[in-house]
Parts: structure tokens; sequence; C-alpha cells
């Protein structure tokens, strides 16, 4: 025989658990169908012993992982794992009864050592004592630990589906707020759903087990109503010898059974009843009894008060209430140093990072506000409104143009006078502006109307102001007025900014933050954009939208829309356009008064035919030729019309070609950018226009 045929002693068995470590699903799927083979097939009294002992080992490490989880949550395969042992349990239940049935009249040992162990270890020669033994570790599992358990599952489900939309709103908030990051946020939305999908299972899983102990008990009735009749009918035992035999083993088997199942369902109890407590079940539950030393003073006086009594053990609670004071001087000196600790952290000076003055030079913000040294107790005094008003901004500018704003960063300024702010970006002062602290802003209808206070004008539309004090503020607001407290003033004036250079603001970096937010079919629809740098592109394309003060919210429609252009052009200027039709309800809508129609300033026949004159075709590219004298008259023309309603703050439309809608874009920009251009194409079918003027030559 040659050396390959030989096979070392434990070889065979340990390559069998190597191919169950290796192949889990498999050993998991074959674990189960044995579990349902095993109600069918006959078992051997050692197979029985076997499985027995595997599911009181079972039980028991459920047990020990339920109580040293630091958070329900990690255990969220326990409704799985309860309904494959409570499986194993009734299959094994199933057996032992065949085996008791049919082999109970031989004797105690019929159904296999363990069965007969636990019969002669509880029964102890009379089974009486075992059937109330019995009784009442039924009574304890079913009527105290399950049906409590069963309670806080089914109260836990409810509660937590009931919270889930506050607590994602909450989540929500907390992001537009700029309080946490996107990855956060989806950590949170995804500890939400398997929050509440555990509590959903748990609830469904405590049924198995009550249903567990129900089976239990009707088994363990029928075993014995059987076994004696089958005792007595076809063994011709006495009723004496059937009601021994029979009953010791089914109480047996009940125990074997029972104990397993009143330890899941402890472990089960101790999962749903855990809650929101982090940490083992120790660490929880001895740290919040022995946080309070007077609770413990209080409990060892009445231990020795009742020992004191007539009848009592007094030494018993005598050493109980010493033990109790023990632990109580404990807790109380531990909290004392904890106490001491914290208070010398506190007061301890913090060693700041060294700053590396080089760094600071060269960091640029994105946003930056700086505050001369007269307006620094706006944001530092104990009820300073701005940093959250600032904050605020960014619910804002998602909400209302999809556009996630850079973190202001506000700077105190020593080299600004008292009361004057800068507002820079990117490291660049673009505006300025003044406020009183403690005074509040009245807006002047006319420079003639007169209120006594300090007048400047307001920094951000440059209107006719003047600062007054709280009692002449509230007078001005019974007139009817429009008044403004500083905090109010900065970030209307930062708003303004943040509105006029958002496509400045809108970097590459933030344009693949936007693009990872999506779906992934739709960051592979970009990818597969045609172009060399499909990320650049977006990125001016979202620019050019944000420039016309254009929502991207729909940012799936937009790289749909960009994704459709690419095909046929790689023109930036192209592409934005068929965006534009693409968002024409968005951007109509946006445009509707309350009466539903939309207010337009056309362009007379002569204008229009010059305007489309201008454009040419060369070399597969659009080009706007007209003279500056004719471009300078047309703004003038169109200039005239606006004003008319720029009064009375109304903001028509300018309706023109398809083909020349960018380049009266480009040239009324300087003079009035804020005014909406539209195009013929990107009218949405269902919009009402109304012409309100016409600009002529």
């Amino acid at each position: 025989m040659s050396s390959n045929d030989v096979t070392p002693s434990g070889t065979g068995s340990f390559s069998l658990a190597r191919f169950g470590m290796a192949n889990r699903d498999v050993a998991f799927a074959l674990g189960v169908v044995v579990i349902l083979a095993t109600l069918f097939i006959p078992l051997p009294p050692i197979l029985l012993d076997f499985g027995l002992a595997i599911s009181l080992s079972l039980a028991v490490l459920i047990l020990m992982v339920a109580l040293w989880i630091p958070s329900p949550l990690e255990f969220n395969s326990f409704p799985t794992i309860l309904l494959v042992v409570t499986m194993l349990r009734l299959a094994l239940n199933v057996s032992s009864t065949r085996l008791i049935l049919s082999e109970g009249h031989t004797g105690p040992d019929a159904a296999g050592n363990v069965i007969q162990g636990f019969a002669n270890f509880i029964v102890s020669g009379d089974f009486i004592i075992g059937i109330v033994i019995f009784a009442i570790l039924v009574i304890i599992n079913f009527i105290v630990i399950t049906k409590g358990s069963t309670r806080i599952a089914e109260v836990a489900a409810r509660f937590s589906l009931d919270a889930m939309p506050g607590k994602q709103m909450a989540i929500d908030a907390d992001l537009n707020a700029g309080i946490i990051n996107d990855e956060q946020a989806r950590d949170r939305r995804k500890v939400l759903e398997e929050e509440s999908a555990f509590y959903g299972s748990m609830d469904g899983a405590s049924k198995f087990v009550r249903g567990d102990a129900i089976a239990g008990l009707i088994i363990t009735l029928i075993n014995i109503t059987g076994g004696i009749l089958i005792g007595i009918a076809s063994h011709d035992l006495s009723l004496g010898e059937a009601a021994n035999n029979y009953t010791v083993l089914t109480i047996g088997d009940g125990l074997v059974t029972q104990i397993p199942a009143l330890i899941v369902s402890l472990a089960a109890g101790l999962l749903v009843t855990k809650g929101s407590s982090k940490g083992a079940a120790n660490e929880a539950v001895l740290a919040q009894l022995s946080g309070f030393p007077k609770a413990l003073f209080m409990a060892a006086v009445l231990c020795l008060l009742v020992g004191l009594l007539p009848g009592f053990p007094f030494m018993v609670f005598a050493v109980l209430a010493a033990g109790l004071t023990a632990l109580g001087l404990k807790m109380r000196s531990e909290a004392a140093k904890q106490e001491a600790a914290d208070t010398a952290a506190e007061n301890a000076p913090k060693a700041e990072e060294p700053v590396d003055p080089v760094a600071e030079a060269m960091r640029l913000d994105d946003i930056r506000l700086s505050m001369g040294n007269g307006l620094v107790p706006l944001i530092t005094s104990m009820d300073a409104a701005l940093p959250g008003k600032v904050k605020s901004l960014r619910t804002l500018f998602t909400g209302e143009y999809g556009f996630i704003m850079p973190p202001v960063r506000i700077k105190d300024a020593a080299e600004l006078p008292a009361h004057t702010y800068t507002i820079s970006l990117h490291g660049v002062e673009t505006s300025r502006g003044e406020v009183r602290p403690g005074l509040m802003m009245v807006i002047l209808p006319s420079p003639d109307f007169d209120i006594p206070g300090e007048r400047l004008r307001e920094p951000t539309f440059g209107l006719d102001a003047v600062w007054v004090d709280e009692t002449r503020a509230a007078e001005a607001e019974m007139q009817g007025l429009n008044v403004v407290d500083p905090e109010s003033v900065i970030v209307t004036h930062i708003t303004e900014v943040i509105k006029e250079h958002m496509p400045d603001l809108l970097t590459y970096g933030a344009t693949q933050e936007l693009i990872q937010s999506q779906g992934k079919e739709y960051q592979n629809l970009l990818s597969e954009i045609p172009n060399k740098t499909p990320g650049v592109l977006l990125q001016h394309v979202l620019q050019a939208l944000l420039a016309e003060r254009v929502s991207i919210r729909n940012l799936p429609r937009i790289i749909e829309a960009v994704a459709e252009a690419s095909a046929t052009t790689q023109n930036v200027q192209a592409v934005v356009e068929h965006v534009r039709m693409r968002l024409s309800q968005q951007i109509c809508r946006s445009l509707t008064d309350p009466k539903g129609y939309i207010s337009v300033i056309t362009l007379s026949e002569e204008w229009d035919r010059e305007m489309n004159a201008a454009v040419s075709h060369q070399n597969g590219e659009d080009n706007f030729i007209m003279s500056p004298q004719r471009v300078q008259e047309f703004v003038l023309a169109a200039r005239r019309e606006i004003q008319t309603f720029s009064a009375s703050d109304e903001w028509p439309a300018l309706l023109v070609a398809p083909a020349v809608r960018p380049y009266v874009r480009s040239v009324l920009e300087r003079v009035s950018p804020t005014t909406p251009v539209l195009s013929h194409s990107q009218v949405h079918r269902k919009s009402m226009l109304r012409t309100v003027a016409t600009v002529g030559g």
C-alpha cells in the first residue's frame, strides 16, 4: 500500500470542518435540511442526545451574545437564528416523542441519556415533583418572559415605524444646516432603516417564542396521555407502571426542551429591552444602578431595618446592608474624583495647535465674512443670531437652486473699521457694507422721508436707509416702513452676493460631490458621454444655468439632456440651450405669475430680423456679428422697456428666437443680469404668455 493511501487519524473530521468553514452557505443550507428531515426520520437515542446537546449549547451561546452585544442592531440576525433554533427544538421534540411512545415501556432510558439525566435530576424519584417544576418553568417562560418580550417588541416596532418620518426629517435638517455631511447622512439613514427592520422582525420573532412554549406544553400533555394509553393497551403495563415510565420520560423531554426555550426567551427579552442603551448589558445595567450613591445608602438602611424586625435573619440583612454601604461609598468617591478631573480639564489652559503662518496666508476660503471689532458681538454674544442665520442659507440655496453652498467662514478683522464687514470669495473681496449693532435699519421710501437717525445706504441694493433705536423702529413699523435688524442686513447681503457668484462657487470639486450624490445609473450615463472630460462639461452647463438663476435640483434630467446633446455637438453653448429646453416646464413655472401667465417682452419685427441675420454659421460654429453701435442701441431700447417694470418690482422675461437667445442674454447681462431671457423653444407647451411690451428699433 502506497503512502498516498494512508490517512492520518482525525484527518477526515478535519477536512469536513475545513469544508464547512470554506462553504458556510452550503453548510447552513444542509443544517436546515437536516432539521427538516428530523421531523420525519426516526433518530436513534445517541443522535437524539447529540441533537439535544446542540440545542442547549446554542441557547447558551445566544444568551451570552445577547448579554455582551454593545447594540441590539449588531445582532440583527437574531430573528433568523431564533426561527432556526425553534425549528430545531420542535424537530427534536418530534423525535423524542416518537421514541417515548414506541419504546417508553422499556424504562427511563428509552429516549436517550440526556432526557433520562434531566428526568432523574429534577424528578428525584417522584414524578409529581417533576410535573410541578415543569409547570412552573412553563409558566415563567410563557406568562412572564415571553409575554413581556412580545409586548415590548410590538411597542418598539410601532414606535420605530411612527418615528421614522421625524427622524428622516431631522437627518435632512442637519444635512442642510451643514452639521453633517452626505456620508454621515447616508450612514444615519442606513442605521434608521436597520433599526426599523430589526424591531419589525423582532415583533414577528417573538411570536416564535410564544408558539414554541405553547407547542411544548401541548406535546407534553400528548406524550403523557398517549404514553399511558399505549403502555396499558399495547404493552400490558399497569396504570402505575405506565404513569411512572411515560410521565418521567415526558417530564425529562419537556425539561430538556423548555430550558433552552427559556434561555432563548431570556435572550430575546434582553435584546428588545436594551433599546438605545450602548455597551454590554452588564455595563448598561450596573453603571446605571450604581451611579446614584444615595440610592445605595437608602437601600442599605431599609435592609438593616428589615433585619431588625422580629423573626427575620438579622445577620443576612446586616451583611447585605454593609455591602450596599461599601458600594455606595466607593461610587461616591469615584464620582468625586471624576468631577475633580473634569473641572481640572476645563480650567486647564488648552494647548493650541501651532498654526503655520505661511499655510494660513495661503488658505483661501470659498466664502469669508470678515467683521470689524465693533461687529464681533454679533457672533460671540450668548444670544448671537448671525451664525445660525448664515448656516440657514445652505437650506435656502439647496432648496431653491439645488446648489450646495460652501460653508461661510466668519472671521474678525482688526484692520477693518469698527462697523464694517466685507464678503470675500476665494480670497477676493467682493463687497462690503456697514451696520450698527444694537440699532435697527429703516428702509426709506424716498430720500425726502424724514426720520431722525444716522443715514446710510442699505449695503445690498443701495437703498436710502436710516439707523434708529428700537423705539423709533417700532414707530416706523407702525407707519408701514420696512425695518431690518443688523444680522438680517448682513445675511441679505451675503445671499445676493452668492446668487450673483454661484457659477464661480460651483467648483469642479463641488460638481463631483453633486455627481457622487446621484445613483449609479446616472454616474454611468455621465461617464459614457463622448467627451474627454464629461465632468468639466457638466460643470460648465451647471454654471451657465446658475448664472441665469435656473435651479439645478433636477440633476438627473440635466445629465440626460447633456448626454443627448453631446451625441451631436461638443459646443457648450448648444448643450446649455438643449438642457434649457428639457427644463422648459421648470423654467416657465418659476416665471409664472399668480394668475397663471408669463409676462414677456418681445422684439419688434425689425430687431428680430436683424438679430437673426447677425447669427452666422462658420466651420460648424455659430458667431454673432453686429456692429457695436447697434448692440448699444439694442441694449438701451431693451433697458428702457425693462425699467418701466422694475420700478414696480416686476421682471418680465425677454422672448427671442432660439438662435439668438444666448447672444441677447450675453449683451443684457451687464445692464440687467436678473432679466430672464427665453427662447420660443424653451416655452413649455402648457404655459400661457402675455406680452406686456415690445423692444422697438
